[in-house]
């Protein structure tokens, strides 16, 4: 049992192995002493296999417990979750997703009272509490007897509202997109099509039907995995074609040419587009492993930048100190300001079809506009599966670099995530494993594909040489 870590996205496994419904009561039981009865509960799910009856077990123990509960009906995106936990004032949420893993695993995250990630007290506090419990300890009530304590409410109408104060649906309805949507099977499949219909976009939708198996794939928005939205944007002549992932809290984005646009790419897009045509200021905060064009608009619109570890808890840190205008990371995910401390793949996709209207021109030759003025980067990451120990020979080796990295000389060295360079050309690399697998990522940036495609060659070099 103590093979359980809750972690920032809270604990995923896989079905019927570790993820049974005794163990998320376990799970539950720990959210629970942690919360100790102190104000009501969120609980939500996504569209995975028995993901309602997980949602009703969680639900029977925080009620045996003594602590209100509002569960949602039907399944909800982890963004809608979070904005509602923080709109109505509950202490927490719980959140039965496995985002954008396989279908074979479910989850549970823990969102407190902020509407955010976790922090590491969080999940050290629960983590101690799965640590001294047993399956006896677990206190739980039938839902049929706790009615006094369970409330079944509806999200969505205030979460439209509150991304209606944000993005001008009248300017977006001026334009008259053609938007081709993919929601892969996940929470997005209502709410995404109808955000961008109430902004008078015409709407072509796929994969909207609840497949806990989503469709053979794991829904996750990469270029890979949104070959048929590629190939309707093109066909149907969209301006447009917008994905969310499994719990809708990152996005995939494909333009017009039916061209796929990194999470970089449009986090550069869209920092120039709340400067540009919302005309909001703020500070600018991303990733170790997110790109440095960032950094360069930053200085050009005279913001301040920061630099965070890997994961959104970091970001959420720091925009829960009011003065971040967008804070994002090179996987999938963004927020602004105005809006949650938490990852919202609905609210960026909306940004983009403003943008998009706004400017009338494609994505694209937006981003070939901003690069012109602020200079061009060219991002990669290499999943690096390694057997053995090589993991962690890899990270020995590249803590042992001094002065140059193949060849290459190096101004600074990062230590705040794994190991990272920046060399005399300013393009950069980051060597960082990963804390559950026997897997090492390699970020790379250049400034143009020729300069990417060396880099890409070095790393390669560098890890057979292990």
């Amino acid at each position: 049992m103590n093979k359980i870590k809750f972690g920032t996205d809270g604990w995923r496994a896989v079905m019927c192995d570790e993820f049974t419904f005794a163990n998320v009561r376990l799970v539950t039981q720990a959210i629970a002493d942690h919360v100790g009865g102190r104000g009501t509960i969120l609980v939500g799910h996504d569209t995975r296999f028995l993901a309602e009856d997980f949602a009703a077990q969680a639900a029977e123990v925080l009620i045996g417990n003594g602590i209100p509960v509002e569960i949602v009906k039907g399944d909800v995106p982890t963004p809608v979750l979070a904005h509602a936990v923080l709109q109505r004032g509950c202490q927490g949420g719980v959140m039965f997703t496995a985002s954008h893993n396989p279908p074979k695993y479910n989850g549970i995250k823990f969102i407190p009272h902020y509407g955010g990630p976790a922090d590491d007290s969080i999940t050290r506090s629960i983590e101690a509490n799965l640590a001294r419990l047993t399956h006896e300890d677990v206190k739980r009530k039938p839902l049929a007897k706790g009615e006094d304590l369970l409330t079944w409410v509806e999200l969505g109408d205030e979460y439209v509202d509150s991304v209606r104060t944000i993005v001008d649906f009248d300017g977006i309805a001026r334009a008259g997109l053609r938007v081709v949507v993919d929601p892969m099977y996940g929470t997005g499949r209502k709410l995404l099509p109808r955000l961008l219909e109430e902004a008078g976009c015409v709407v072509d939708l796929i994969h909207a039907d609840r497949d806990p198996l989503f469709g053979g794939l794991s829904p996750e928005p990469t270029e890979a995995q949104l070959q048929d939205l590629i190939r309707l944007v093109r066909e149907n002549n969209a301006h447009l074609g917008l994905a969310n992932d499994g719990d809708a809290d990152r996005f995939g984005v494909i333009d017009t040419t039916g061209d796929f646009l990194s999470p970089n790419q449009v986090l550069v897009l869209l920092l120039a587009h709340l400067v540009e045509n919302k005309g909001w200021r703020g500070d600018v905060v991303r990733t170790v492993a997110t790109t440095h064009m960032l950094d360069r608009q930053a200085a050009h619109y005279g913001l301040t930048l920061h630099e965070t570890p890997v994961g959104f808890k970091h970001i959420c840190q720091l925009m829960l100190k009011g003065e971040v205008l967008i804070g994002g990371e090179e996987s999938g995910g963004l927020s602004i300001g105005p809006h949650i401390p938490e990852k919202d793949g609905l609210l960026a996709c909306l940004l983009l079809a403003e943008l998009r209207a706004v400017e009338g021109k494609s994505l694209t030759a937006i981003l070939g506009d901003i690069m012109e003025e602020v200079g061009g980067s060219y991002s990669a990451r290499l999943d690096m599966h390694l057997p053995g120990n090589k993991k962690e020979e890899l990270m020995a080796a590249a803590r042992d670099v001094e002065g140059s990295w193949q060849g290459r000389r190096i101004l600074r060295r990062i230590d705040v995530d794994g190991i990272k360079w920046i060399f005399a050309d300013d393009s950069w690399c980051l060597i960082r494993p990963s804390g559950t697998e026997p897997l090492v990522r390699i970020y790379l940036e250049g400034a143009d594909q020729e300069a990417l495609e060396g880099l890409k060659k070095d790393a390669l070099a560098f890890v057979d040489a292990l």
